[in-house]
């Protein structure tokens, strides 16, 4: 058998150039491929009954021996095979129920969209500072616009989520970078400023450069958070405020005011900044990333407490502690100096009463002084 199928497989590869094209087929490589297969499958039939008794035939060489041995062997194991995947689907079903099951808490990542009551509130970013931001700025502005529709559709509360101004590199950046967004659900994406899509009595800019504290949200305001990344390059430098102020005699404050800020101002609409100092001291300055003031609004609706949604939101860096806590230490600590400092006016007076001063002894050593002079 060995030697016949080396024979065919020279005859294929082998033919005469001097043969016809009419007797030549038309693929012989096709034909002896053909050949080989059907031999190999006639041969895996007559020596099935051999494997099966374990009798090993003599005219195949150990190669072709192991090969059929393990192609027996998986065809032998496939029910075996199939019973294991079957248990691993089951094992993962049980994993995920269990998964389920110790998040049934109400802190699972994904809600029932039954357990969602919508809040009235609308929260737009303005997106209109597109040319004072480079394009590293902007890239991270995308990522806090992509984190807070990701908190807002996770929420209990959803708030009604506007993007104003829409266009420019920030949209450009998001066609290539998150093509996706076009699907967003539950987010209204417009090009027109929100002054044209609000009304202005309605209006509220949320700026920390805003002398107003708001201490409540009404839900029937919608309250503007300036889409801006750029760590303060838009606040006029200290120096040149002095120099100024000093050469004109403008008020400081006057002239630190924040970007956004000067556009609620300009617009005249009514602006204010998060309770911030009243519930919270910072290490940092109080200028907070778009997400944060997403997310602590999302919080204080669920809540109803500011300090609960700051200290939840705020991330480790900014080294907040509550503000209360800071009073109560810098009063324990001027109590402990005042009582430190009357603790020594107290032993300096025990002193003096210990070694009084006994002027008679003092004119008579004056007295032996100037004899001796």
């Amino acid at each position: 058998m060995k030697d016949f199928t080396f024979k065919i497989s020279l005859d294929c590869t082998n033919t005469p150039n001097n043969m016809s094209t009419d007797i030549l087929p038309t693929s012989p490589e096709s034909d002896c491929v053909k050949t080989k297969l059907n031999l190999s499958e006639n041969l895996e039939e007559h020596l099935k009954p051999s494997l099966d008794k374990g009798e090993a035939p003599e005219h195949l060489s150990k190669r072709q021996m192991k090969k059929l041995m393990r192609q027996k062997q998986w065809e032998d194991q496939r029910e075996l095979r199939k019973q294991k995947r079957k248990e691993k689907r089951q094992r993962r079903k049980l994993e995920r129920q269990l998964h389920l099951e110790s998040n049934s808490d109400g802190h699972d990542r994904k809600r029932f969209r039954s357990d969602v009551v919508p809040s009235p509130l609308r929260l737009i970013v303005d997106c209109s500072f597109d040319n004072l931001m480079v394009s590293k700025d902007i890239k991270k502005l995308h990522k806090q616009i992509q984190r807070c529709y990701a908190e807002n559709r996770r929420a209990s509360h959803p708030v009604q989520y506007y993007l104003t101004s829409h266009g420019g590199q920030l949209k450009k950046i998001m066609d290539e970078n998150d093509k996706g967004w076009v699907n967003w659900k539950d987010i209204h994406i417009k090009p027109e400023h929100y002054s044209e899509l609000m009304k202005k009595e309605d209006l509220v800019y949320l700026t920390s450069d805003s002398p107003n504290i708001l201490k409540e949200l009404d839900e029937s305001k919608a309250y503007v958070i300036g889409g801006l990344v750029d760590h303060n390059h838009h606040k006029t430098p200290a120096s040149w405020v002095y120099r100024e102020q000093r050469r004109v005699g403008i008020h400081i404050m006057s002239l630190l005011q924040g970007i956004t800020y000067k556009q609620a101002s300009e617009h005249g609409i009514h602006h204010a900044q998060l309770p911030l100092g009243d519930f919270v001291k910072m290490n940092s300055r109080k200028v907070l990333a778009v997400n944060h003031v997403f997310e602590i609004v999302l919080e204080y609706l669920e809540t109803r407490d500011w300090q609960e949604a700051f200290f939840s939101i705020l991330p480790p860096r900014k080294g907040a502690v509550p503000a209360n806590r800071v009073c109560e230490s810098s009063s324990q600590a001027q109590k402990s100096s005042t009582a430190k400092h009357e603790e020594e006016s107290n032993s300096s007076a025990e002193e003096s009463t210990e070694n009084p001063a006994d002027p008679v002894a003092r004119q008579g050593e004056g007295r032996d002084g100037a004899s001796s002079t």
